[in-house]
């Protein structure tokens, strides 16, 4: 492991400087070692089909480390289309050649999967052919999307070219207040610093608000690194990320190693106190068009969707489920809930809230990514008006691109359910 005394780091710094071998900071070009790859139904055949073309000349077609590369179906599943289909008996029959996990039966979403069933720890170097691989910096690892070719080199050598990027701190302090959400932090974030505020650097989150937050919570924060043009959004492990690795691997011991030297070098600070944050908004057509509730209040909403890797786990489900109560979903919206995972779904389907939700007129999906890509079901028509909890409100993102997309935390889009126009959950 290279050594920090050579000069103060940063987290990121040290992460490629151990993927490298030698001591490397910000702006360098290196060649790394990947830790663990990860590829989905919709990037997966591009990926398999250039690491092919790479080995064409090879008398052995095997990727580089098949124990470090993990498919998940999660886009179109179950196939919703006869090419859908298809791409899945590739991905099928490649993962059994190569002898690769592939979580083909519907484990749920690639971002939520990858972290619960252990393959991510601090301190690793994780590529996913999909933008928001970035979720896996809430435990500490460097993870960021590449597009399917450079996938397919990283199946053919286990390496690929990366300029170190610089860090954009931002140091987070105060207790949020009741009805505020990690969601409605990171989109404040965003919309401070706009969606290139960001771009090609590290975006690590820090201070007291931060260490609070649960890692359901940080991953959150972290998924949405790349909607202000983050190469990595990264929270330094604790406590809190040592215990929710012990669950998921054995004997797992933190090493204090990986976080930021006092000294290390900022590209840029930004320090936030969130103690009087209001709920917050993304409104269409970007991600960075964010304002407090109470200036969109009232707008007409056809469809809630509360879902994907970035709202879709237990925790903010249960929030959903708590503030709804026993009051129906309002007349004329129509309301999808989907899991981020089987284990999140049966934890859902344990404490009555899938009964809950389906009596208040809502549906329950099972666990994949939905309508977040607009590739699956619960499409907006056109003029249609949603809210999501997802990450991404771009036109035609969620359907037609004659639609509305506006993004929020869980609680705003329950409370919203119960009236059927953007509302203030703190009024609930």
């Amino acid at each position: 492991m290279a050594n920090s005394n050579d000069h103060p780091m940063t987290i990121s710094e040290k992460i490629f400087s151990k993927a490298s071998g030698k001591t490397v900071k910000a702006g360098e070009f290196v060649l790394a070692n990947i830790d663990r790859a990860m590829t989905h139904d919709i990037t997966g055949p591009l990926a398999v089909e250039g690491f092919y073309d790479i080995m064409r000349d090879k008398d052995e077609k095997k990727v580089w480390d098949p124990s470090k590369i993990v498919i998940v179906f999660d886009h179109q599943v179950p196939a919703d289309s006869l090419y859908a289909s298809a791409n899945h008996i590739m991905l099928r029959k490649f993962a059994k050649e190569q002898d690769i996990l592939n979580y083909d039966v519907y484990e749920g979403v690639c971002h939520q999967v990858m972290p619960e069933m252990g393959h991510v720890k601090p301190g690793d170097l994780i590529v996913g052919s999909d933008s928001h691989t970035c979720a896996y910096g809430s435990l500490g690892a460097f993870s960021t999307g590449v597009g399917s070719t450079d996938m397919a080199a990283v199946f053919a050598s286990g390496k690929l070219w990366f300029k170190v990027p610089d860090t954009i701190r931002f140091e987070v302090n105060g207790k949020l207040p009741k009805h505020v959400y990690s969601k409605d932090l990171i989109l404040h974030l965003i919309g401070d610093v706009g969606a290139e505020g960001a771009r090609y650097m590290a975006a690590e989150y820090a201070g007291s608000t931060i260490e609070g937050l649960s890692i359901s919570e940080r991953m959150t924060v972290s998924n949405m690194a790349i909607e202000m043009g983050g190469k990595a959004g990264i929270i330094e492990p604790d406590k809190t990320t040592e215990a929710y690795l012990q669950e998921r691997i054995p004997d797992y011991k933190l090493d204090p190693y990986w976080k930021s030297d006092d000294e290390a070098e900022y590209a840029e600070f930004h320090d936030y106190d969130v103690s009087d944050l209001e709920p917050q908004v993304a409104c269409p057509h970007n991600v960075d068009n964010v304002k407090p509730v109470t200036e969109v209040e009232g707008s007409r909403l056809d469809q809630i969707f509360v879902g994907s890797c970035t709202n879709g786990r237990f925790e903010d489900l249960k929030i959903v489920a708590e503030m709804m109560g026993d009051e129906p979903v309002a007349k004329g919206v129509r309301m999808l809930i989907i899991p981020a995972s089987r284990t999140e779904y049966m934890k859902v389907l344990r404490a009555g809230y899938v009964e809950q939700f389906m009596e208040a007129g809502a549906i329950v999906e099972s666990p994949c990514c939905g309508p977040c890509m607009g590739g699956s079901f619960g499409l907006l028509g056109d003029g249609e008006v949603g809210l999501a909890t997802s990450n991404r409100n771009f036109k035609g993102r969620e359907g037609s691109p004659e639609s509305f997309v506006y993004l929020s935390s869980p609680a705003t889009a329950a409370a919203s359910a119960l009236t059927g126009e953007i509302t203030d959950p703190r009024k609930i």
